[in-house]
């Protein structure tokens, strides 16, 4: 690989501290040995030269992300720490400018993929970044049937393997090993930086973790109310409507009318008070469907002893209800999870499903070796490891009070609020979606979060968080660590971070 001369003829001394001291060349690491691991490539990709595998329509964002690129050496590798193992990771390795330090990059849902913008985007921040497709290719559950290793792979191994390996690649080619590790993910990415956390405590020294995606039955839960009975179903168009009318109760309760609920679990909105009163219209709901909607509202309980079994929806999130509601299945992540890995049957019937023994067995230890829900962090603490959690309230994909009930758990383990609140905070984003977007204001810089809270010692009090229209900024707001929130100061624009302050609910 080539590497900049300019700043040597400047002064040596300039040459040796802006450029990574180099041991080996991009090449040469195709030919490093690695316990249960096959490099299959290793090259210089010049300048805005990168190109996705299979990203076409849609993509035009990354396309202009990856042209925006430095030069980096990208290996690929395929591990096998198991006979039955197939996990490609790539690992990226800025030619120049390497601020030191490692970021690894999360999945979503069932992964299957290289996350290639993800990597695309720490290192364009200067990190030296790796992703992994956890062992199997393409978004779906049926790898993990009968397969217990892959499934193994997919829940925490690959996160572990690729980064023990990543850490040697960037050894080997940098000549140093990363001064901090870093992971960062959403959903699934969430998810594994818990687990990461959890069960390898030394691998990274802090982990983003935004809306962690354990698996519970969540979307039987919700299809059970809105598909099983077709008089139930809740057509999409109503959708706005029911928002609407959520934000018309619950919208001013924090003082400020603003479009936003600041905090949905002191919104008391009663899908009842849209009962049509007379024939169905786009404007009401018929009897069944505020009973469905009252369902998608309300916790899973089980039918027989009335024990709550997880958390649902809040209200805020009836935009994207469609993610689980349409039909005429159940939501594909869930479904898949109870066909493929709980009972092993690619032919199963959802209708079929008991929320007391099956949801039992669904929560047997084998069946969601992927959930990272243990609060006990001593390990991960003890060398002064930091997570950062962020979840959005709107988020129709993964319920948000699971987030908090970690967060609370996690507290109550270790000793109380006050004694984890210098390894972990958690921010909660009103009117933000699954991992980004929706109403509220949803674009932070997470990272430059996290490198002050490590690097500095500058633990996050609040996150600056923006809203785009049409590419441009039209509200700012901060997030406040939880549980406080943010409150109106009384003057000036509601579009401005400036004028709130974090206060206590």
């Amino acid at each position: 690989m080539k590497i900049p001369t300019t700043k040597c003829a400047l002064s040596a001394i300039a040459c040796l501290t802006a450029l990574p001291a180099f041991a080996a060349s991009c090449d040469s690491l195709a030919a490093l040995a690695l316990p249960e691991t096959t490099i299959t490539m290793a090259k210089a990709v010049p300048p805005g030269e990168f190109k996705a595998p299979g990203e076409g329509r849609g993509s035009a964002a990354n396309a202009a992300l990856y042209k925006s690129l430095p030069e980096f050496c990208r290996v690929a590798a395929t591990l096998k720490p198991t006979s039955d193992s197939d996990i490609k990771v790539e690992v990226w390795l800025p030619a120049s400018g390497w601020n030191g330090k490692f970021q690894a990059v999360g999945n979503g849902g069932w992964a299957g993929v290289i996350s290639y913008s993800a990597l695309a985007e720490a290192v364009k921040g200067g990190y030296a970044s790796a992703s992994t497709d956890t062992g199997h290719v393409g978004g779906r559950g049926t790898f993990a049937m009968d397969h217990p290793e892959k499934l193994a792979d997919f829940s925490w191994r690959s996160e572990h393997e690729m980064t023990v390996k990543s850490k040697d690649l960037i050894k080997a080619f940098y000549g140093n090993a990363p001064k901090l590790s870093y992971w960062n993910g959403c959903s699934t990415g969430g998810r594994q930086g818990l687990k990461e956390a959890q069960k390898f405590p030394n691998d990274y020294d802090a982990i983003i973790a935004g809306a962690p995606a354990n698996r519970t039955a969540i979307s039987l839960w919700i299809a059970d109310a809105v598909l099983k009975n077709p008089e139930s179903y809740i057509p999409p168009a109503k959708y706005p409507m029911i928002h609407q009318a959520a934000l018309a109760r619950c919208d001013a309760k924090d003082g400020l009318k603003d479009g936003l609920i600041t905090d949905p679990t002191k919104c008391d909105f009663d899908p009842a008070v849209l009962l049509c009163k007379g024939s169905d219209s786009p404007s009401c709901l018929t009897a069944p469907q505020v009973a469905a909607a009252k369902k998608i509202y309300s916790p899973g309980v089980n039918p027989r002893t009335g024990q709550v079994l997880f958390s649902s929806l809040v209200p805020g999130t009836e935009l994207g209800w469609g993610i689980q509601a349409l039909g005429p299945e159940p939501s594909q992540n869930i479904y898949d999870q109870y066909k493929y890995v709980v009972f092993k049957n690619e032919n199963w019937d959802w209708k079929t499903f008991n929320f007391d023994a099956d949801v039992a067995r669904g929560d047997l230890p084998e069946n969601v070796p992927m959930n990272a829900t243990d609060p006990n962090l001593k390990a991960f603490f003890s060398h002064n490891g930091k997570l950062l959690l962020y979840h959005g309230w709107s988020d129709p994909n993964v319920p948000t009070l699971n987030t908090i009930k970690y967060y609370k758990s996690v507290a109550d383990t270790m000793g109380g609020v006050a004694k984890v609140s210098d390894n972990v905070r958690l921010f909660l984003e009103p009117g933000m979606g699954h991992c980004g977007g929706g109403e509220g204001p949803n674009v932070f810089d997470k990272v430059s979060a996290l490198e002050q809270w490590v690097e500095q010692g500058k633990a996050p009090e609040k996150l600056i968080a923006s809203h785009l229209t049409d590419g441009k900024v039209d509200r700012t707001r901060p997030l406040c660590a939880y549980p406080q929130v943010a409150k109106y100061k009384g003057s000036g624009s509601i579009d401005d971070a400036a004028n709130f302050t974090c206060k206590a609910p």
